[in-house]
Parts: structure tokens; C-alpha cells; sequence
């Protein structure tokens, strides 16, 4: 019996199937190799913050040259800072959560004995009883103090967002130092506390190294390999199956193509009991 073109198991039709399987392919390798490189992306960034994190501290003069100075790379590192804090000048910075919880940063200023001012996030503190405030913040320390922080970027404005008076809605230097009403102060980069010395009786919430995560991007890439994988291997299964229904013999084959359906819920039902053995 001769087969006619464009049958069932035709070479053109098959060799379609192949081309879209091949591109579907392709564009797995791709989306595969861009979370590869992702990942590669996210380990590096871990990599730099965990050797900031543990690198000695500096004087903040050989990081931040000028008072609006920051450079990518710099987030983690630790300064270390001479004078004493401008107790008057203290904000909280608001909607700011640790763990799941709200609460605030306590923003202090500190004026160095340049007469700069680097402004230092001594930590967090949970929402107080009235929400709007903690119940008590830690005064920081008076007189002669010595400080290592870690540098942070300046964060953006955040339109439409207000705060009470004695709080911010973002850390953003220039707003806080506009507030605070200081001179000469850094806008790029501001400090987490990391030691003071003298050290307070009490201070807020310390900062927690940051853990290393280099998030989902493995997973994903096997996946994609694993999606290009099946589509030949769901190609192959569908042209043995198409081989074995064309042996068969011509009036078989309309039957053999067509899925078995139950005609009703009572032949599922005798189904059923059929396979149980019930007459």
C-alpha cells in the first residue's frame, strides 16, 4: 500500500515536529545559561559582601574622599570614626522591619573632629505600645567617642511618603542632614554601628551579618535542561507510538489513534467492579 504525502508518520511532518522540538530546545539552553549566569553574578556580589563584612576597619577619609562620594562595592566595609554624637539632632527612621516585625533605625549624627558630620544607624527597635514610637531609646553615648561602622548607600526619596516630626520615611542623607540642620555633612554613604567606645549601658538592635544566598538561579537552570531534555524525549515516544499504529493494519489504525473515552458515569462504574471481581 502506497503512503501518501502528508500522511500520518510523513517525513515532512516529522521533520517539523524536530525543527519546533529544536528550537524549543534551544531556547531552554538559553534561559538555562542566563540563570547560570545569574547565579554566577549572585555569588560574586555574596562573595565581595562577606569579604567587606570581615575586612579591618578604615578612616572614612580613604573611602568617602568628598561628603557626597560612594562607589559600587563599598556597601559593608567598615570606617572608623573620631569625635561625638549630636544627641539633638537624633531621628528614627520608620517602617523599618526585622524579622517579619516592625518597628525603627535610630539615626544619630556624629561629628567628627573635622567637624563633618557622618550619619550613624546605631540599630533597630521594635514599635512601642502606641505604635508611633518605641518606648525607650537608647541614648548614646556622651563625650569623646570612637566608632566602627558599616557603610550603607544613601536610599532614595520615597514620593508621597511623610513622617512625623523627629522621624524620616527613608534614609536619605541629604533630607536628614536638611533636617538636622548640619553643615558638612556625607551624603553618599551613612554607617550601621558596629562598635563604639566608650560602649553604651544599652543600645538597639545590633545589625546581623548578612547570610550568603545565592537564591533559586541552580534550580531553575537544571529545570530548563530538564524541559529540553523531555521535548525530544516526548518527540520519540510520539514517533514510536506513530510507528507502532502505522504496522497495524489499515482498518485498525483510525481506532488505534482515537483515545478511549467512557461513554458514562455507569460504564466507569462497571469498570470498577469489573476489576474487582464483582459479578
Amino acid at each position: 500500500m502506497s503512503r501518501q504525502e502528508g500522511a500520518p508518520t510523513g517525513v515532512r511532518r516529522w521533520g517539523a515536529y524536530l525543527a519546533l522540538v529544536l528550537v524549543f530546545a534551544v531556547a531552554c539552553g538559553l534561559l538555562s545559561w542566563w540563570q547560570w549566569a545569574r547565579r554566577a553574578e549572585t555569588i560574586s556580589q555574596e562573595n565581595l559582601v562577606t569579604a567587606n563584612y570581615k575586612a579591618a576597619p578604615v578612616a572614612v577619609g580613604s573611602l568617602l574622599p568628598s561628603l557626597n562620594s560612594w562607589k559600587a562595592g563599598e556597601e559593608w566595609l567598615s570606617v572608623e570614626l573620631h569625635g561625638h554624637y549630636l544627641h539633638d539632632e537624633q531621628l528614627l527612621a520608620r517602617n523599618r522591619p526585622y524579622n517579619a516585625n516592625p518597628g525603627f533605625e535610630v539615626l544619630v549624627p556624629f561629628q567628627l573632629d573635622d567637624g563633618t558630620v557622618f550619619v550613624v544607624d546605631r540599630g533597630w527597635l521594635s514599635i512601642g505600645d502606641t505604635q508611633d514610637a518605641p518606648n525607650v531609646i537608647p541614648a548614646a553615648p556622651s563625650g569623646d567617642v570612637t566608632v566602627v561602622a558599616r557603610l550603607q548607600q544613601s536610599e532614595p526619596v520615597l514620593p508621597g511618603r511623610t513622617a512625623p516630626r523627629g522621624q524620616v520615611p527613608s534614609i536619605n542623607l541629604p533630607t536628614i542632614a536638611k533636617l538636622a540642620g548640619t553643615a558638612k555633612t556625607y551624603t553618599g554613604a551613612y554607617g550601621l554601628l558596629a562598635t563604639e567606645t566608650p560602649a553604651a549601658a544599652t543600645r538597639p538592635r545590633a545589625v546581623e551579618e548578612p547570610v550568603p544566598d545565592e537564591g533559586p538561579h541552580l534550580s531553575y537552570a537544571i529545570q530548563w535542561i530538564a524541559f529540553g531534555l523531555l521535548a525530544f524525549f516526548g518527540l520519540f515516544w510520539a514517533f514510536r507510538r506513530e510507528r507502532r499504529i502505522a504496522a497495524l493494519p489499515s482498518e485498525e489504525q483510525a481506532a488505534a489513534r482515537t483515545p478511549r473515552l467512557r461513554n458514562s458515569d455507569t460504564d466507569a462504574e462497571d469498570e470498577i467492579l469489573d476489576k474487582a471481581g464483582v459479578q
